[in-house]
């Protein structure tokens, strides 16, 4: 059965473009985990991304008849690259769907391959349902990014290269999955020489497809798809390498937002490299093996998948990176408004370094704070600097998990709604960032309602994010979220949000 990937990976034709990266040691990340850890460094193909071997292995033993009808695939970005690029060496015309929220840097580099882009839907599944009615319509010849032999035998050239480049068994192997191509194929190499090492997927949160089919025994969908991470950002595991993968691999982990974020800056300390969100994941789930299991001394290795990233995104990155690492925490706290008060709430945070400080009047007696402090990251700091706040009589509350207080109130904090905003109700909506996306969103929502309260942030990411206040009498609650559903974006009420009731809400309220 996998077995019968060896031949397959031996024999694959890859390094006519692709190169042999090298596996380097995190000094850093391995002084400070207690654990030797190690990088296959990916990120150095020629365009950033392993998807170059699998895509070359593919189109490298189609026909030349295949050839000539031309080669069209579906892609977030790294496979139409490593295709387009394919397609060029072996004198191919390529056309490559894309979802409309790839990020422009993966967009423009398949365009200067020579390759013809399609932007078509917002995940990679109404992509490759577009790119398949464009092979009914056209005969061209589908290389898919994932669920073909010949793919995951290209991508399984990375676990062979890690069995001769480290050279002693690995205790764990860490690989990042979106639609399981690579973790197919690494798992079946590496498992086959080194049965004792640890073969371990890492998903993100929002796109844990591999982890939904092992709880079910069987593939199925997620029914929606996160895009943070959007080389991962596949709806439902590959038939092939699940076939693979359930067999071979140990265990499967997830990374939150902050986590990847945490991970992409641990990475660029130890390489000085800037890698995509998707390319950190596997790193982010080595970091939360160890927590978890508290190993040392031990060999780990994670694979870099890809540094194809929005220079613009590396601004909400390095805003999430440090609660990623738990060395920030945001913390919301009422203190006595009288003279001396914010000298005696810094005197009891001690020497901690803050990170953010906003601060509102609410009243003549309180004053509300919102506070970015740092912590350390051992698990039992911030409940200590908590519990010691509380003994001394502020009220507080822990918001480092709260992502309306991360991604909007931090950048409001200016008062309550006044008495005229009333049957304020408050919602978080996300939607695809690509022109027009807002205005139709506003558009939908229509006149029917008074906004009372608006914020929208350009994070450089595939989604654009708001929060939104609207009067709407209690009567017409269940007429808005009819109206929100035919937009069709998501949305979440967050009305009873601590944090909006604490800075934003009609009038103060206790915490």
């Amino acid at each position: 059965m996998p077995q019968s990937y060896i031949k397959r990976i031996l024999n694959a034709r890859v390094y006519d473009i692709a190169r042999e990266t090298p596996v380097s040691e995190a000094a850093l990340m391995s002084a400070r985990l207690g654990n030797r850890v190690w990088l296959k460094r990916e990120d150095l193909q020629p365009v950033f991304s392993f998807k170059l071997r699998g895509a070359y292995n593919k189109m490298s033993r189609l026909s030349e008849q295949q050839r000539a009808r031309g080669v069209v695939a579906a892609s977030a970005g790294n496979h139409a690259q490593g295709l387009a690029m394919a397609a060029q060496h072996l004198n191919a015309k390529a056309t490559i769907v894309m979802p409309r929220t790839t990020p422009q840097i993966k967009i423009d580099a398949v365009r200067a391959r020579g390759a013809r882009v399609v932007l078509h839907g917002d995940s990679f599944d109404e992509a490759a349902a577009h790119a398949a009615k464009l092979v009914a319509q056209k005969d061209m010849t589908y290389v898919h990014p994932f669920d073909d032999p010949d793919v995951i035998a290209g991508q399984g050239t990375v676990g062979m290269e890690i069995v001769r480049q480290h050279q002693q068994p690995l205790d764990a192997l860490f690989v990042p999955v979106g639609g399981g191509g690579l973790l197919a194929g690494v798992a079946a190499y590496v498992k086959y020489v080194w049965p004792q090492t640890r073969i371990i997927g890492v998903e993100p949160e929002d796109a844990a497809c591999l982890q939904l089919a092992l709880q079910r025994g069987r593939r199925a969908t997620l029914p929606e798809v996160g895009l943070f991470a959007d080389g991962c950002a596949v709806a439902q595991i590959g038939r092939e390498p699940f076939r693979i993968i359930r067999k071979l691999v140990d265990e499967v982990i997830i990374a939150s937002t902050d986590e990847l974020c945490a991970a992409i800056k641990d990475i660029f300390e130890d390489t000085r490299s800037i890698a995509e969100p998707a390319g950190a994941l596997a790193l982010a789930g080595l970091k939360k093996y160890v927590e978890r299991r508290r190993v040392s001394g031990q060999h780990l290795l994670a694979v870099v998948s890809g540094a194809n990233t929005n220079f613009d995104r590396l601004r909400h990155i390095s805003e999430r990176t440090e609660i990623g690492e738990r060395r920030e925490a945001i913390i919301s706290v009422t203190i006595p408004e009288e003279p001396g008060s914010f000298r005696r709430f810094c005197s009891a945070l001690g020497r901690r370094n803050i990170t953010e400080f906003n601060y509102r009047y609410v009243d003549a007696e309180s004053a509300r704070v919102f506070v970015g402090v740092s912590v350390v990251p051992d698990g039992d700091d911030l409940p200590a600097l908590l519990q010691e706040l509380r003994k001394r009589g502020y009220t507080t509350q822990d918001m480092t998990d709260n992502e309306v207080a991360k991604l909007h109130i931090r950048h409001m904090v200016g008062g309550h709604a006044p008495a005229l905003a009333g049957n304020e109700v408050v919602y978080r909506v996300e939607f695809p960032e690509r022109p027009g996306a807002l205005l139709r969103f506003l558009s939908g929502l229509g006149q029917r309602w008074n906004i009372s309260m608006f914020h929208y942030r350009n994070h450089g990411s595939a989604f654009g994010r708001i929060l939104l206040g609207l009067q709407v009498p209690a009567a017409q609650r269940r007429a808005l979220e009819q109206v929100l559903d035919r937009i069709n974006y998501r949305y979440w009420e967050e009305t009873d949000n601590p944090a909006y009731q604490c800075y934003l809400g009609r009038r103060a309220t206790k915490i």
